[in-house]
């Protein structure tokens, strides 16, 4: 039976407003009690109470596949056949659990095995516990111990796709490994220091993985020499006793005459042979990240089935124009097949590279905003002419999961389709030469697709904010259900006085485009009090500050916050992907805007609608981006917002990776009056407009958003003579917004400073259980 969620903080929250004047809630203290109930809202704590709600597939022979499933006394293997529309037990616990703990002379029960996965060998299981392999056979109830296996290829290390050779680099060189004898062989011999082969870095992050993408018969190998010469250098200082370390690396910026550059390459892993490709160097960009990385894969480059041709996307570094090419990987030649030039920025999916070639048919599938929204368009491969649009209207192809070239079909992910939320996602199939589009997956929610391998099925996960997850295999043909896998129980959680987020409407800043976000009240509100309010943002512009339409029990801190006594409110504010290229683009060029217009209208709005809201009390946070739109609020709306907590900020892109800024506020031109374009985002040359509590925070190894960039806000601050706090968190890299110490100062500041009543002294979090 699926669980039902009551709806009675959702009718509150809803209710019409009341005309009264309330007290505002603000008690003179906050006890440890009220911190450790608030507490019991974070993930830690929730995720435990939910069952039935995760499927991660394990593939064997074909389609089948094993996951295992949660329930309120542990959990169980379960494996599923497509073909046969069968789920049940993967073998038999009972049995295997009886052996197992034979051999580990301990009790070991059946709904709490060991381990988290497991292969199938010749029948019986083989898995893991504690570092030692151990091999079950349950029909026989035997199990065996044997020595641990090797540790595999290792993550830097990329396999061919016959399992035959692993690629790694070494010294700035290209290098394959025989993964059975473990023979290695130099590909390439000249790599140096900022002109290496394979090279992953962006400058805001970097890792020894190469970036490569082998041919479908393992043969050759498509990559690049990454030119990092001249660019920037970013410098940080380690905190210790005795002699600092300094850690320097490569760092573009905005200003560099010239960024990271690659020189695109093929190389032979038979002949042990290089081709260069016949064209100068790309700029490292991508039409969908700010790496050529994206998602642990080489973005932008597909192989023909054969190898005998290599496809890929060449970004201008301002990320306005795009052009496919199609190169020969012997010859090294290279012809342009089409371009599209836009006036703000290209993208070619929302976070999965959606343009494809179909060699064997000499046609393209390319992705373009053209019409405003997301569409497939389909082109010839050797005129580089379109041929029809594939899809088409107000709504978005968001992600190609699959093209099927015999029956001319392509499946994909797409939205603001259906009534309803336009951020639900849903599943469809388009035929590449009708047009016909079929929806896969009819139920009104949030859908989270995985194909199976022949892609003939695929496991759809569906929920809203407010309804948990029900999981079902489909048949891709049709959408129709095949097996039913999990309905989520969330009986504890609901025990426990959780209540579900508030979705909300509003309207944007100019009064027409309506806005959707969370809302999320105190469970224990009471209509007669008014409520001060806590502003999430993360102003993107390549997400927004609600994240997935999913149902999640815990959704950062925010509802703990909430029981604090404040109402937490987060919108996906103009600027924010998912809707249409002129919504996306709305303050393109501008990013001191950061939607921060329609997050005060939304809360302004709310407050019309609930009474319980007190507009004179809103506070902000955000973290990296957010922190930046923290204090951009504080600064450009110093009368609306009292109180802020910014971390991890860029708060001036000129100080931050070129890739960012530039797709998002353009090139950097500089004026003759020394003033630049970037001007208007600095949130430093507003530092004299500030009025209420500003607390910034950062880590001082931030080797993603540099320290400097809030030191920046500091300095300026200091000479307007304006009052602020400082954390800066030593040896603390980019992510430490719910370390347990920041969590609490953040919360403690708000208590203070908003609320107006005084937190318990020094908090310590996880007295109860670790939080994470």
């Amino acid at each position: 039976m699926r669980t039902r969620i009551t709806a009675s903080l959702v009718a509150l929250a809803l209710a019409a407003p009341v005309a009264a004047q309330r007290p505002a809630y603000s008690p003179d203290s906050l006890t440890a009690a009220d911190y450790a109930r608030a507490e019991r809202r974070l993930s830690g704590y929730t995720r435990d109470l939910v069952f039935g709600d995760v499927v991660q597939p394990d593939w064997e022979e074909g389609d089948v596949f094993t996951y295992r499933s949660t329930t309120a006394r542990g959990w169980r293997f379960m494996r599923v056949d497509p073909d046969r529309g069968r789920r049940g037990f993967a073998f038999d616990h009972d049995a295997v659990a009886a052996a197992l703990g034979q051999v580990l002379e301990r009790d070991v029960s059946p709904d709490r095995l060991p381990f988290d996965s497991f292969e199938t060998i010749n029948g019986g299981i083989r898995f893991a516990v504690d570092e030692r392999y151990y091999t079950c056979e349950p029909e026989e109830a035997f199990c065996r111990a044997e020595e641990a296996g090797g540790s595999g290829p290792g993550r830097d290390v990329v396999v061919s796709p016959d399992g035959r050779l692993g690629a790694f680099i070494r010294e700035d060189d290209l290098w394959v490994r025989d993964m059975e004898s473990g023979k290695e062989t130099a590909l390439t011999t000249d790599g140096v220091e900022n002109y290496g082969y394979a090279t992953n870095d962006a400058g805001w992050t970097r890792s020894d993985r190469p970036v490569v993408l082998w041919s479908p018969d393992s043969r050759r190998i498509a990559t690049f020499r990454h030119d990092g010469r001249g660019v920037s250098q970013m410098y940080l200082v380690s905190t210790n006793v005795g002699e600092p370390e300094l850690q320097q690396f490569n760092y573009p910026l905005p200003e560099d005459s010239l960024p990271f550059r690659i020189e695109r390459i093929v190389l032979d892993v038979e002949t042990g042979g290089m081709t260069r490709l016949d064209m100068p160097p790309d700029m490292h960009r991508s039409t969908i990240c700010d790496h050529i990385y994206c998602n642990g894969t080489f973005s932008d480059v597909q192989w023909s089935e054969d190898g005998d041709e290599l496809a890929f996307v060449s970004s201008s570094r301002d990320h306005k124009r795009a052009t496919l090419r199609v190169a020969d990987p012997v010859s090294g030649a290279v012809r342009d097949v089409l371009t599209e030039e836009v006036e703000t920025f290209f993208e070619s999916g929302y976070d999965q590279v959606n343009w494809s070639v179909l060699f064997d048919d000499d046609e393209v599938i390319w992705y373009s905003q053209r019409s405003d929204w997301g569409h497939l368009y389909l082109y010839d491969l050797d005129s580089g002419q379109m041929i029809r649009p594939i899809t088409s209207g107000d709504w978005n192809v968001l992600q190609v999961r699959r093209v099927d070239p015999d029956e001319r079909e392509i499946y994909f992910v797409g939205n603001n389709r259906e009534p309803g939320d336009p951020y639900f996602e849903y599943f469809y199939k388009v035929g590449i030469d009708d047009g016909e589009v079929t929806l896969l997956t009819p139920d009104s929610a949030n859908h989270e697709i995985t194909l199976t391998p022949s892609g003939e099925y695929f496991i759809d996960d569906w929920s809203t904010p407010v309804e948990p997850p029900e999981i079902v295999l489909r048949e891709s043909e049709d959408g129709d259900r095949v097996v039913q896998l999990e309905e989520a129980d969330i009986s504890r959680l609901l025990a426990t006085g959780w209540e579900p987020p508030v979705p909300f409407v509003t309207k944007a800043r100019d009064g027409v485009t309506d806005l959707y976000g969370l809302m999320y009240p105190p469970a224990d509100l009471d209509p007669n009090l008014e409520y001060p309010v806590v502003n999430y943002l993360y102003p993107g512009p390549q997400t927004g500050s609600v994240g997935s339409r999913s149902f999640s029990a815990a959704r950062r801190d925010h509802q703990a916050l909430a029981e604090l006594g404040f109402v937490v409110i987060e919108v996906d504010a103009m600027g924010t992907p998912k809707r249409s290229k002129s919504f996306h683009a709305a303050y393109y060029g501008d990013m001191g805007d950061n939607g921060l217009p329609d997050q005060v209208t939304t809360i302004r709005q709310l407050g019309e609608r609930h009474p319980w809201i007190d507009l004179d009390r809103v506070g902000i946070w955000g973290h990296s981006g957010g922190g930046f739109a923290s204090t951009a609020g504080m600064l450009r709306y110093p009368d609306f917002y009292k109180v802020a907590v910014s971390e991890a900020g860029n708060h001036d892109n000129r100080n931050y990776e070129d890739d960012w800024g530039e797709k998002w506020q353009g090139l950097l031109v500089e004026n003759g009056d020394g003033t630049t374009n970037y001007d208007n985002q600095a949130n430093q040359l507003l530092a004299e407009n500030l009025k209420g509590k500003l607390l910034l925070a950062h880590g001082t190894m931030d080797d993603n958003v540099p320290p400097y960039n809030t030191m920046l806000v500091v300095d300026a601050l200091i000479e307007a003579n304006k009052d602020f706090d400082l954390l800066m968190l030593p040896n603390r890299r980019h992510g430490f917004a719910y370390e347990p110490y920041m969590m609490r100062k953040r919360w403690d500041y708000f208590v203070r400073n908003l609320m107006g009543s005084e937190p318990p002294p020094e908090f310590e979090f996880g007295r109860q259980r670790p939080i994470s």
